[in-house]
């Protein structure tokens, strides 16, 4: 898409999401209720940076030095990236009124647990968002998440919000699939307002996939292209079974998931199985795969289908680009159509962080973007801190 040059507010969303692969940019005309993506780009992370990110998002030892160095070192990142898609897009930094930056999650416990003799919940995502606006000269949104979390909610998935401006119809219900890292669903019933509105992590989506392929590959490919392993391979019944038995697919929504939960240690727990033993890449990432439909199918039938009528099923993220992923999908999803995030305008690799710059406008404009339907909140809340470039 090329920039217009219709009346409105430009905004810069900026996504990094669990996979870490790189940074994804979406350039937003908003106007009134409306939002259009204007321009896309993806930026890849430093092999450095990219592993100190995994090492902090996997909680394995690191200083609180290096948490913080990271956290300037990525907002100083995500804002060269900024203003590297500025120039691939052929606009003055000037002309975009907010950024807003997800950051980069490095930890997420979204229910109470055990903490210091209370419980409690947290979340960090870092990416310093004073750093992009000073660098950047633009005012830009950041650490979304925990005003959510203040009003108890989970804070996460924040996209619903997003989803439903884009996907909600009159007549259709329908539900919106996110197959990043993680797979996330939203549920928009036919006619619904936004207080009608549920969503949900279901579980891992490409992370466990895509950290065998690294394992098996000793890092020359980063994810299964096209399917193409998982074709060669068969399926290991007793490894799926384990898998299938996850405390966390059975938990009740609303519900987050993130590497703490499909990080190093799960996929360890799977290397460790009987039967991963000898067995062919192959076979491992074939069964990966087919565990990642299947969780993504029973949570349609097990949380969505009780509570909703979904005719169309929009799907988004890196899994969409996977044949045998989806394949595995569709046949389970008798009498649903299946269509692309890109037919409502906004492609699914665009929308995280089209997602982003629409919610930072919200909260420059003091408007509650979470949707307590989806994070547990007790009500809806004003999302993420404004830092301004001057």
């Amino acid at each position: 898409m090329k920039p217009t040059r219709s009346k409105g507010v430009l905004a810069l969303g900026i996504m990094s999401g669990t996979s870490a692969d790189g940074i994804d940019m979406a350039l937003v005309q908003i106007s009134g209720r409306k939002a259009s993506l204007e321009n896309f780009a993806a930026i890849p992370f430093s092999p450095r940076v990219r592993e100190m990110i995994l090492r902090l998002g996997e909680g394995r030892l690191v200083t609180t030095g290096e948490i913080s160095q990271l956290n300037f070192l990525l907002g100083r990142t995500f804002a060269e990236a900024a203003l590297t898609a500025c120039k691939k897009f052929r606009i003055v930094p000037s002309r975009i009124s907010v950024i807003g930056s997800h950051g980069q999650t490095v930890f997420h416990q979204g229910a109470p647990v055990p903490f210091c003799g209370q419980r409690v919940a947290s979340t960090l995502q870092i990416g310093e968002p004073s750093v992009i606006a000073a660098l950047t000269g633009i005012t830009t949104v950041g650490d979304f998440r925990p005003a959510d979390m203040a009003v108890g909610g989970q804070g996460a998935p924040l996209v619903p919000f997003v989803d439903y401006l884009l996907y909600r119809s009159q007549r259709v219900g329908r539900a919106a699939l996110n197959i990043g890292g993680i797979s996330n669903m939203t549920v928009i019933p036919a006619g619904a307002e936004i207080k009608n509105v549920f969503a949900f992590d279901i579980g891992p989506g490409n992370m466990v996939m895509d950290a065998l392929v690294r394992r098996y590959t000793r890092g020359e490919n980063a994810f299964d292209r096209d399917g193409a392993m998982a074709r060669r391979g068969i399926l290991l019944p007793g490894l799926l079974e384990y898998l299938l038995r996850d405390a966390f697919l059975r938990k009740l929504p609303p519900k987050t998931a993130g590497r703490e939960q499909y990080g190093e240690k799960f996929v360890h727990s799977i290397l460790s199985h009987p039967e991963s033993r000898g067995a062919k890449p192959e076979d491992m990432v074939r069964t990966a795969t087919i565990f990642t439909a299947l969780t993504i199918l029973d949570a349609f039938h097990r949380f969505v289908a009780p509570r909703a009528t979904a005719a169309e099923l929009i799907i988004s993220g890196g899994g969409a680009r996977n044949p045998m992923l989806m394949a595995q999908i569709e046949s389970g999803l008798q009498g649903v159509r299946l269509r692309d995030s890109g037919d409502f305008g906004v492609s699914g690799d665009a929308k995280e962080a089209f997602a982003f710059a629409v919610l930072a406008y919200q909260t420059l404009r003091r408007r509650r973007a979470n949707v307590p339907g989806a994070t547990g909140a007790k009500r809806a809340a004003v999302l993420g801190k404004v830092c301004y470039a001057g």
